[in-house]
């Protein structure tokens, strides 16, 4: 087999296996979080373990991210940036309103918030594929976002989480870079100097995120038991109103920009689906447990919502979708 065929063949591999991660992610994670919920104190001693899980998982973007994924802002750097500006500029101003307008406690309205303020998550690559959406692009909007995140998370977190607790925006700063920048790029040369390795790796790539993303969530609720007793409805029309909304003003925001319909999906689900473990997990570390509810609820309600959304847009059927390349702008949605 040549290296061409072995290449596709990993590549298909990988995609049906996050098409099946992706998909019973809810399930596995919904049921962590229940018997977390239940034996919160057998799960208590996982807390430590939280940032070296998502660096697990920033480990496994890199692996995935390929020249050809750098190419695609190079070649289109503007329906970049505006999936970027969008992903930064719509996200945490919806924590912010969302967490005024339900009247949440600073707590929580920090979390949600913080939410807000990370990058989006590798899981939008898979739900935007499923949409018939542009899937280079979304590579491309993920692995922007995801390395902006060191700078622009602490900030717009010291910005508009600071108006409800202490934010130490350097420390954020510092964790990111272990917990994100580091892995991404250390995953990023592994990739370039053991390609055959990592193709054979890919199909497991999913799951073994899949299972991380779950064991931080397990920790979170482990240790916000009583919180979310106290205050999970109210967190969880927070979540849906903010994940909700994130949907339609990224999907705006791209149909003013006069993207292609794939394009509106991709940007929609980029600024809707956010790396909330992420957020879970700085939350826990530099503000309070429960400050790390509205990113555990986030991890589960997300990916619920983008399988509906996709499935619902796959259904309607467009040009150029699988190609990546621009639709006819006689075509509209």
């Amino acid at each position: 087999m040549s290296p061409l065929s072995e290449t596709s063949t990993a590549s298909a591999a990988e995609e049906r296996s996050a098409r099946v991660a992706v998909t019973l992610f809810p399930i596995l994670i919904l049921a962590g979080g229940a018997i977390a919920l239940a034996m919160p104190t057998a799960f208590t001693g996982l807390a430590p373990w939280i940032n070296p899980l998502l660096g697990v998982i920033m480990f496994g973007m890199g692996l995935t991210l390929t020249p050809p994924d750098f190419a695609v802002i190079a070649k289109r750097p503007i329906p970049v940036v505006i999936g970027v500006v969008a992903q930064y500029a719509i996200m945490p101003f919806l924590g912010w309103l969302v967490a005024a307008a339900l009247g949440l406690p600073p707590a929580l309205a920090a979390g949600v918030i913080l939410v807000g303020c990370c990058p989006g998550r590798t899981a939008s690559n898979v739900v935007s594929y499923l949409a018939k959406g542009d899937v280079a692009l979304s590579v491309a909007m993920t692995t922007v976002s995801t390395l902006l995140a060191p700078l622009l998370t602490p900030v717009l977190a010291l910005w508009l989480a600071g108006q409800y607790m202490p934010v130490d925006a350097g420390s954020m700063a510092w964790s990111i870079v272990q917990i994100v920048l580091f892995p991404v790029l250390l995953g990023l040369v592994v990739r370039i100097f053991l390609p055959r390795l990592v193709d054979k790796a890919l199909p497991a790539l999913p799951w073994i995120s899949v299972l991380a993303i779950t064991m931080v969530v397990v920790a979170v609720v482990a240790g916000s038991a009583k919180a979310i007793f106290a205050a999970g409805l109210l967190v969880l029309a927070a979540v849906i109103l903010h994940n909700g909304l994130g949907y339609a003003l990224g999907y705006a925001a791209a149909r003013l920009c006069r993207l292609p319909i794939p394009s509106r999906r991709t940007t929609a689900i980029e600024v809707g689906m956010q790396n909330s473990g992420l957020a879970a997990g700085l939350a826990r570390q530099y503000m309070t447990p429960e400050a790390a509810l509205p990113g555990a609820i986030f991890s589960v309600w997300h990916n619920v919502s983008g399988a509906v959304l996709a499935a619902y847009w796959r259904r309607r059927s467009t040009p150029a979708l699988r190609s990546g390349e621009p639709v006819p702008a006689a075509v509209t949605e």
